[in-house]
């Protein structure tokens, strides 16, 4: 979760989808958190999610402005599309509005920042300092902690669409998106998942905004549908309250792996993390330092000083089966996204043997039996796949080639990523968390500004009309 205000408002509740072989069972956990008013997530102050620029904009296609009836089928059609009410919709989206310019935000959801409410762990922060982690035109406040936790990160994103008014449709789930070469301009085919009601949404620039974290990755493990064990992806993880004394058996040890191995050593269970290769494992201070230092110093020193720190801090950690890359790592960073694990304590357990380290998984053994790639085996009840999300973008766009490669990321490298050809772009695939987010929104509202204003009067005026349209 790497770079990623929750209140008294915040009702949260989720199914849980934990597998026993190749079955599976729901488990439904909420937290004890009011709800007031009936309206999910938002404090009784503030408008619902259908806020004054969603009415609006249902207003205005009820008048059968920019529409077209056809059949069953709604036609809609606004300036700019934003797929995705994460944190890079939402920003996309207000900076957008800064600039007057008339957007969508469709989420497939019935809420936005939905990873964030429903498929993170209990105990989440912020992993780097709030001063790396606000989105435009609007800092956290000031009486905030370094680290913020997620429900004050919710919390803070709520106000975040009050105050932009950012107009967003939930239960909107995009089943394709094209260029129709006629017009030149976007068609996607979006269903409701509520009614089953299908509705074309036409424009003239597209944001994909979904993210890199859409669908938890599990990887392939010879013989995992017949462990008689439970397994979840780490994004069905809320704590580990109902694994007391059960053996815990967490796959990876990146931010999220080395978290939840720890709040399940809290809980008292048997934990164990599989470590497939070096990792660089520092604090959150450590951490917050090196990117204050960034500011000032070259990579290769700052690297130099983050080694320095974290052998003082924790010496030679090789012979518990953490071996440091030898790369430095924001070099790492820089290179390929890998993100260095920010220790929240695991790292102490596992000095003491409260957690055990394996290697890569090799295989699932009868039963609840495990064989690792050095030889050994263990027999564990619930495995944890804290292995990583997928990008979903290649399921539903397109005319994507120019932008996106065949794993749903983009092929230009940063600082050139977000922008593609005929008017696509893409905010949040940077893999440089809330700040590159900030990054991609301010740079695709400006890029989409000078687009329309290059075009003169004309280009200004029919925007005009349908920001007019849109607020009427």
């Amino acid at each position: 979760m790497g770079n990623e205000w929750r209140g008294e408002s915040n009702n949260r509740e989720r199914g849980t989808e934990v597998k026993r072989g190749s079955k599976c069972r729901r488990q439904v956990r909420s937290n004890v958190v009011n709800n007031n008013e009936g309206e999910q997530w938002l404090t009784p102050s503030e408008p619902s999610y259908e806020g004054e620029a969603e009415q609006k904009v249902k207003s205005h296609t009820e008048r059968n402005i920019n529409r077209k009836a056809k059949a069953s089928v709604m036609e809609i059609e606004v300036p700019v599309v934003i797929v995705g009410a994460g944190p890079a919709g939402l920003a996309t989206s207000a900076c957008l509005n800064k600039l007057s310019i008339p957007n969508l935000v469709l989420e497939r959801d019935d809420c936005h920042a939905s990873l964030w409410r429903k498929r993170t762990y209990d105990r989440l922060k912020l992993h780097l300092g709030k001063d790396f982690c606000s989105l435009p035109h609007m800092p956290f406040p000031s009486d905030f902690p370094t680290f913020v936790p997620r429900i004050d990160f919710l919390r803070y994103l709520d106000s975040y669409v009050s105050r932009f008014k950012i107009s967003i449709r939930y239960n909107k789930n995009v089943e394709s998106a094209y260029v129709d070469h006629n017009t030149g301009k976007w068609r996607l085919i979006v269903k409701d998942t509520a009614s089953d009601a299908v509705d074309v949404y036409v424009s003239e620039f597209l944001v994909v905004a979904s993210g890199e974290n859409s669908e938890g990755y599990v990887p392939k493990v010879e013989g995992l549908q017949r462990f008689e064990g439970e397994y979840m992806h780490c994004s069905n993880y809320l704590n580990g309250r109902d694994m007391y004394g059960k053996n815990v058996l967490v796959v990876g040890c990146g931010n999220s792996g080395m978290e939840i191995a720890y709040d399940l050593s809290n809980w008292g269970a048997n934990t164990s993390i599989v470590v497939r290769g070096p990792v660089h494992f520092f604090t959150k201070e450590m951490v917050f330092v090196g990117m204050t230092l960034l500011k000032y110093l070259k990579i290769e020193r700052v690297d130099k000083l983050m080694m320095l720190m974290s052998k003082l801090k924790y010496g030679d950690m090789s012979k518990y089966g953490l071996v440091r890359p030898k790369d430095g790592p924001f070099a790492l960073k820089r290179k390929g996204g890998t993100t260095p694990t920010i220790d929240v304590g695991c790292v102490g357990r596992i000095k003491k043997g409260e957690i055990k380290v394996f290697p890569a998984l090799s295989s699932i053994k009868e039963g609840k039996t495990v064989e690792f790639d050095d030889g050994r085996d263990a027999e564990f009840d619930i495995i944890i796949f804290a292995t990583g999300y997928n990008s979903t973008v290649l399921k539903w766009l397109k005319d994507y080639r120019e932008l996106f490669n065949s794993n749903g990321m983009p092929k230009p490298g940063f600082p050139n990523h977000w922008k593609g050809e005929n008017g696509l772009y893409c905010a949040g695939f940077s893999r440089r968390g809330l700040d590159g987010i900030a990054f991609d929104a301010q740079r695709i509202a400006n890029d989409i500004s000078m687009t329309t204003t290059a075009r003169g009067p004309d280009g200004d005026d029919a925007n005009l009309a349908s920001l007019k349209l849109i607020q009427k």
